[in-house]
């Protein structure tokens, strides 16, 4: 009878141990079936944003006809292509006294630059920043620049005599605005539209450097505003200032844009007189181009299609700081729920829009630690994910990798696009030409996988002989200093 029962027993425990061993199985062959599914997503994703130079080079081209389209007429492309007014870019000869405004957010800042001339440089600069009270943000026009002006008055009260001006002389201004105006000339443009939670309705359609003028006037300050500056705009004049062959700018931060010197005579749609310089500096607004070789995936059509302006901006949401960690996440969300990469449960926070930022990104990208500590925290901190694998966390990585790769790549056939419209993709024989692009923005300066990918690709696409040629610089505060720089180079006392 013993015997049974030990034989009934031993034969009850050997069918739970071969059950729990199947359980064992039967969870490991799951767990593989949920990982090869997250690596065939990840698989699809990095075919899907591939950029091959080819296909680069298709990109680089649709820009090229893009441009010639926005420089014939009016809305005759995606790329605006706008008349900047300004003919003279700061030669490093200016001297004197300027200043520069730039209004562009809740804050807005007061410069003030001395300049040597020649041989002096820049001299001097000092600065103040002021925030906006969020209820001038949606008051009337007179009360938002007569605050401005009272600030700016303020600043100049404080100045010692070293910056007195002799009688007879107007102090001159540059006034970086950086919401979308309709320029007419150097120095006066129409409010198109508020952005960035401004709503002051009496102020659309007005001239914005009329308004600032006359609030001048209020406070009896005199003084001139020389330049009216889109902010990539200014950042080509600083780096002219500082490099004299740079022959465009580039911002890379929340968004994107371009400028470029432009010959007046390819510019079909100027009809004033060709200016003395026979240059125009033309901003792109590149951020709106678009083509059939952008390598676009199911996540991008999803983003662009929730996002405040569907149809609009295709380039920069593929390129610019304000998307890149987007895109990542909504990869991630989608192998949370289909692959369940994070576990059985979807992390909430993965479900909130926008949530892992671009710095977050950079961070998660640049972790060179063996077993990948930063992303490990990244994921705890902001996602709540606690017990992501270092198997999990390398997949992480490659993701960032992926989207930052195709945005960085891209944003160099935009440039390539650039050199190939002012013929400067090529070296001409016994030709010594310097051509330098003024680059800034917090992607281009602070994600450094992302520039050096951006440079090691455009020296791709031109090949050894002509990178030799080309340099990129990185030029600082194109909205304030390179404002003070245009209403130096368009003084009425030069």
């Amino acid at each position: 009878m013993e015997k049974k029962v030990v034989v009934a027993v031993v034969c009850v425990a050997a069918v739970a141990g071969a059950v729990a061993a199947a359980s064992v199985v039967k969870r490991k062959m799951k767990r593989d079936r949920r990982w090869a599914k997250a690596m065939e997503m990840v698989k699809e994703m990095q075919e899907k944003c591939g950029t091959p130079i080819g296909k680069l080079k298709q990109v680089a081209d649709a820009m090229v006809v893009e441009m010639h389209a926005g420089l014939a007429s009016e809305g005759g492309s995606k790329l605006k292509m706008l008349i900047s007014y300004v003919d003279n870019l700061p030669s490093g000869d200016e001297k004197g006294l300027f200043y520069a405004l730039d209004l562009g957010g809740t804050n807005f800042r007061v410069l003030r630059v001395q300049l040597g001339g020649k041989d002096g440089g820049l001299v001097n600069q000092e600065f103040t920043e002021v925030s906006i009270p969020p209820n001038l943000m949606i008051g009337t026009s007179d009360a938002l620049f007569d605050y401005i002006a009272a600030e700016l008055a303020k600043f100049i009260a404080q100045e010692g005599e070293e910056f007195e001006l002799p009688p007879g002389k107007q102090r001159e201004l540059g006034f970086t605005f950086s919401f979308p105006v309709m320029q007419t000339s150097i120095a006066s443009g129409t409010l198109v539209r508020w952005t960035k939670g401004f709503s002051i309705d009496d102020a659309v359609g007005q001239d914005v450097v009329a308004e600032l003028t006359r609030a001048m006037k209020r406070q009896g300050l005199d003084m001139r505003v020389s330049a009216l500056v889109n902010d990539t705009v200014g950042t080509l004049a600083g780096g002219k200032y500082s490099y004299k062959d740079v022959v465009a700018a580039v911002i890379l931060g929340t968004g994107s844009n371009a400028a470029y010197v432009e010959h007046a005579q390819a510019i079909p749609k100027w009809h004033g007189d060709l200016p003395k310089s026979g240059e125009m500096v033309i901003n792109m607004e590149w951020g709106n181009f678009r083509s059939s070789h952008l390598p676009l995936t199911e996540y991008d059509h999803a983003m662009d299609n929730e996002s405040l302006n569907p149809g609009e901006q295709i380039f920069e949401k593929l390129i610019s700081g304000m998307y890149l960690g987007e895109i990542v996440r909504r990869v991630l969300l989608k192998m949370a729920e289909e692959a369940a990469f994070f576990g059985d449960i979807v992390p909430p926070k993965l479900k909130i829009p926008f949530i892992l930022r671009t710095p977050d990104l950079s961070a998660m990208h640049h972790d060179s630690s063996s077993d990948l500590i930063l992303v490990d925290k990244k994921l705890k901190d902001i996602l709540e994910i606690s017990n992501a694998s270092l198997q999990t966390r390398k997949v992480v990585v490659e993701l960032c990798n992926i989207v930052a790769t195709r945005g960085s790549r891209l944003a160099a056939a935009g440039i390539l696009g650039i050199l190939k419209k002012i013929g400067r993709d090529t070296v001409k024989d016994m030709d010594e030409q310097k051509t330098v692009i003024a680059m800034d923005g917090g992607l281009f300066e602070h994600y450094s996988e992302y520039s050096k990918c951006l440079e090691n690709t455009l020296n791709e696409l031109l090949g050894e002989e002509v990178s030799k040629t080309i340099s990129i610089e990185h030029a600082n505060d194109g909205s304030g200093l390179g404002a003070a720089l245009l209403a130096a180079s368009h003084s009425l006392y030069l």
